[in-house]
């Protein structure tokens, strides 16, 4: 008859006092982008691209280089990298290579006999045993464990729980890679596969996107982050070269999260209204073309790089300033 009340007994209550918490500042991996000791998610539909830009991430971390501004090192970090869709040695190890790794500083957990999984321990004695700043899952539903279903909210959340503990105490930082649904519409954030527990766990959330026009572009966005404000896009050429970092890009959220920039990026389109301007005159006032790329949804600053990317210099006349478009 008391069993309830006996089973509530052994939960000890404790109770901690926010005077005795020790305030700390948030550490970033790349500032705003990827946080140390939280989860991020990159998420983007196959092909486009969002595992090329990890292993990169990998790669210049294991040289203790960035290759963004975000990015600050001073010595190189150790990597895991588990991944369930690509051979390591025909796959992985190539694209590392081509990224100049240093390989032996990106470690791989053994799943040859044993599948890994969120909740596997070997999670934790890997990374306290390499000291790895950085635990790459690629993909999430690779990671669950057999008979988890990830688009149940109570399964789903002890998993990013769990992750986020880890995380925590060993102020590392997390990414869990995922694959976009197909639902074009509504906000980005519900795009990914599976729960929205996952997106909700994780304090920084990206996107990588296809750019229409240029077809070896990729664009970055970011559609969370809870504790810094929102980087701006970049992007990311792949080539027979390999990967090549463009950094800050003109786009918005918008174009990118249905998997590809319907329109182009913002800078292009501003580009192409410079250049339909220019067949019909020789400048146009600076605040007549401000007018004209609102009406577009360009901005003055997008305006602003694309003439400097073109070479468009800028004239006054009679105390108005015009911009030369030949």
């Amino acid at each position: 008859m008391n069993t309830f009340f006996e089973k509530q007994d052994e939960d000890e209550l404790n109770l901690i006092k926010m005077s005795d918490v020790e305030a700390k500042e948030v550490e970033w991996l790349w500032y705003p982008f990827i946080p140390y000791g939280k989860l991020t998610i990159i998420q983007g539909d196959p092909g486009d691209g969002k595992t090329t830009l990890v292993l990169n991430i990998a790669a210049s971390l294991s040289r203790g280089e960035g290759f963004d501004d975000g990015m600050k090192f001073t010595e190189p970090i150790n990597v895991i990298y588990q991944t369930a869709e690509d051979g390591l040695a025909d796959t992985v190890k190539p694209r590392l290579e081509q990224a100049r790794a240093d390989c032996s500083r990106v470690l791989v957990i053994d799943e040859t006999e044993k599948a890994l999984t969120m909740l596997d321990k070997r999670v934790e004695e890997a990374l306290d045993q390499t000291g790895a700043r950085l635990l790459i899952l690629d993909p999430i539903q690779a990671y669950l464990g057999g008979g988890v279903d990830m688009n149940r909210a109570n399964e789903a959340r002890e998993m990013t729980k769990h992750l986020a503990t880890i995380a925590e105490k060993r102020n590392c930082a997390i990414i869990l890679i995922g694959h976009m649904n197909k639902n074009s519409g509504g906000k980005p954030v519900y795009r990914g596969i599976g729960s929205i527990d996952f997106l909700a766990a994780a304090r920084s959330a990206l996107a990588v996107g296809r750019i229409i026009g240029k077809d070896n572009y990729r664009a970055v966005v970011q559609i969370k982050n809870n504790l810094a404000p929102f980087g701006h896009p970049k992007a990311f050429e792949l080539s027979e070269e390999g990967f090549k970092w463009i950094g800050d890009y003109e786009i918005s959220t918008e174009e990118v999260i249905g998997g590809y920039a319907l329109k182009g990026s913002k800078l292009d389109q501003a580009k192409q209204l410079l250049r339909d301007l220019s067949e019909d005159k020789d400048v146009v006032s600076s605040n007549e073309l401000i007018e004209l790329a609102k009406a577009e949804g360009i901005s003055k600053r997008t305006m602003d790089n694309a003439r400097k990317e073109m070479g468009l210099k800028s004239q006054k006349i009679n105390n108005t300033w015009y911009v030369k478009l030949k």
